[in-house]
């Protein structure tokens, strides 16, 4: 049972060495990761009327963000379903953001 238990941890400790130099020979070669902020949910409650919004921007969907239509007000921005019912409505003498 000694033995079993010496051959184990020899392995183990090699696994642990091989995923360590593995990890580090790597990476530098990743590239940086950066957050982008996009819409991961949507919503298709209408957006208070009493909210000024002063643009929108349509969000194609690339994983994780998802299709949306983000509203812009001064302070917020607001994920939205694109295929709601009053989202034409809204639209209608807004800014739409290009980038």
């Amino acid at each position: 049972m000694m033995r079993w238990n010496s051959n184990l941890c020899a392995l183990a400790v090699l696994l642990i060495l091989f995923g360590c130099t593995s990890g580090v020979s790597g990476s530098y070669r990743l590239p940086t990761k950066v957050r982008l902020v996009c819409c991961e949910q949507v919503s298709r409650m209408p957006i208070p009327h009493n909210i000024e919004l002063i643009g929108y921007k349509h969000q194609n969907a690339l994983a994780p963000c998802v299709e949306a239509i983000i509203f812009y007000s001064k302070t917020d921005k607001f994920c939205s379903d694109p295929a709601a019912r009053w989202i034409q409505r809204r639209q209608k003498g807004l800014e739409e953001y290009k980038h």
